[in-house]
């Protein structure tokens, strides 16, 4: 009799350890490795995908290093596309505990965008919106620790102006297809030069190029002012 009710007790104990484990992974998700597995495949399959105004795998490497190096936690982009830079950022988002913002204001590649989030197993660490972004920077609260800016070229300045104030001392601000050579490549745009420009000309930020991919201005906040 003590024999069955020890084997009883002992199948009881391992029920509620498993349930226990369910329901932890229903709150949480899979462990990180699963998560790493899922995209990594997901990129590697879309490695040829993406087209439509998406930033390079090798920038993407670069924003997921950077996120992870600062430990940053509370990320805005400005101009999804479908996905691509988001995915990266929520990737490294997902290590430490972070959630992402990001905005798109063409339905076609906000609707395309969410699917790819579903599909690599990010959503939980995105809010994506279809919204006008010239808009609704001045309507966020803040603060963030990590913006990446590669929305209409033209209205750069005026998306770091904005945000400036929400993001924290030590916060990184990361704005695409900026180059020494031409300041934008040769896309004709006047917005990166005048960017570029004025972010070097703030003692409280410190400004670097990073050549690779389609080129990005890398802009650390040392103090408020």
């Amino acid at each position: 009799m003590k024999l069955k009710l020890i084997s009883y007790l002992a199948i009881l104990t391992f029920l509620v350890s498993v349930t226990a484990i369910d329901n932890t992974w229903a709150q949480t998700g899979p462990p990180v490795e699963d998560l790493d597995k899922r995209v990594r495949k997901f990129l590697t399959e879309h490695s040829h995908y993406w087209f439509d105004m998406n930033i390079p795998a090798s920038d993407g490497q670069v924003l997921y290093d950077l996120i992870i190096k600062g430990n940053y936690k509370s990320a805005i982009e400005f101009g999804t596309s479908t996905g691509h830079s988001a995915i990266w950022i929520a990737w490294a988002l997902s290590k430490t505990g972070g959630k992402l913002i990001t905005i798109e204001i063409n339905e076609e590649r906000y609707k395309t965008a969410l699917a790819n989030f579903r599909e690599v197993g990010l959503s939980d660490y995105i809010d994506a919106r279809l919204a006008d972004a010239h808009k609704l920077a001045r309507e966020l609260k803040g603060p963030f620790d990590f913006v990446f800016s590669d929305a209409d070229k033209d209205w750069y300045k005026n998306y770091f102006i904005e945000l400036d104030p929400k993001l924290t001392v030590g916060g990184c601000f990361v704005t695409h297809n900026i180059t020494e050579r031409g300041r934008g490549g040769n896309r004709g745009y006047g917005g990166p030069a005048i960017y570029l420009e004025y972010v070097r000309s703030l003692d409280n930020y410190e400004t670097t190029l990073n050549s690779s991919g389609g080129g990005m201005a890398i802009s650390y906040k040392r103090s408020k002012k």
